[in-house]
């Protein structure tokens, strides 16, 4: 499987942005909001964006295939109001709550006398490990089965990238590799998969779902594709650039509204190729046991995978 650069930061907007007081389009209760200038970001244009691989943003959560996997270490309020000054230095031992010890920054973290620093957005992004054991990963754990070695990824067809397939692949396969957890129970859902009865989740490879015809990279370009194409119904883009940069857009940096009804993911056909034997002890609701009952099957969209009985 060929993949891309992995996520290991924070991910800058491909326009140099702003903040206005008004409500955020992405977070609830927050009064203020991030928005696209219509200047491209110098840092993109540096990394040559114009020949970068344009991919589809996925609206999950992230997952790193290695000792551990995701979360971020975030500001406290009190520090949060305080960032929205032009001038600024962090007391990381105060401002930050404090990280489950297992946690380990992200590897494109800078640091600084041997601690790690936050970002230009206030971040310090990282990992902590996700226990098969732990109720609060749950769905991270649903689609790994830790002792075959193996997890249940989407991807697209090796010969038609128009058709997407699920299939298992060796944990070995994915090592260092970030991967986008989507399905029932994360981020409210915005593909449709499964149901409250019957939850279906997903990991999906970053930099795995190319955008075939993206637009130049210029504001009304962008803001026509994502209102006018129907390639464009995706919550973003994140461009792969061949120095290994990431540079990103988001819908909501163009005052655009996500989810969208019909998301763009739901009109590939998708076929399924999960031949795991079955574990005997498994549950009703293990995600391998159910997909390799499907096993050879063709659905017009991930959507239409629904396990009622």
């Amino acid at each position: 499987m060929r993949r891309l650069v992995s996520v290991q930061q924070k991910i800058p907007c491909v326009f140099l942005t702003e903040v206005r007081n008004e409500p955020s389009r992405k977070r609830d209760r927050r009064q203020s909001q991030v928005v696209a200038t219509e200047n491209v970001n110098p840092s993109a244009l540096q990394s040559d964006i114009h020949c970068g691989v344009a991919t589809e943003k996925i609206d999950g959560t992230c997952c790193y295939v290695t000792t551990y996997k995701g979360v971020n270490a975030s500001q406290r309020e009190q520090a949060d109001k305080r960032f929205k000054s032009i001038r600024f230095v962090w007391i990381v031992d105060e401002d930050f709550r404090e990280a489950p010890e297992s946690w380990i920054a992200a590897h494109r973290v800078q640091h600084e006398n041997g601690h790690p620093v936050p970002d230009e957005h206030g971040h310090i992004p990282g990992w902590v490990p996700v226990a098969h054991t732990n109720k609060q990963y749950c769905w991270h754990a649903s689609v790994v089965n830790y002792d075959a070695g193996v997890a249940l990824v989407l991807k697209t067809h090796g010969e038609d990238e128009g058709l997407l397939e699920i299939v298992s692949v060796a944990l070995a396969d994915l090592m260092e590799q970030t991967l986008e957890l989507i399905g029932t129970n994360v981020n409210g859902n915005p593909y449709g998969l499964g149901s409250k009865k019957h939850p279906v989740h997903i990991l999906v490879p970053h930099g795995v779902l190319r955008i075939r015809k993206p637009p130049l990279v210029e504001f009304q370009q962008l803001y026509s594709w994502f209102q006018e194409c129907q390639e464009g119904r995706v919550e973003g883009i994140v461009w792969h650039c061949d120095d290994g940069t990431l540079v990103k857009i988001h819908r909501y940096h163009l005052g655009l509204k996500w989810p969208v009804g019909d998301t763009f993911l739901n009109t590939r056909p998708v076929g399924v190729h999960v031949d795991e034997m079955p574990d005997p002890d498994a549950s009703e609701e293990d995600l391998f046991k159910l997909f390799s009952s499907i096993n050879g099957r063709l659905f017009r969209c991930i959507r239409d995978i629904q396990f009622e009985p």
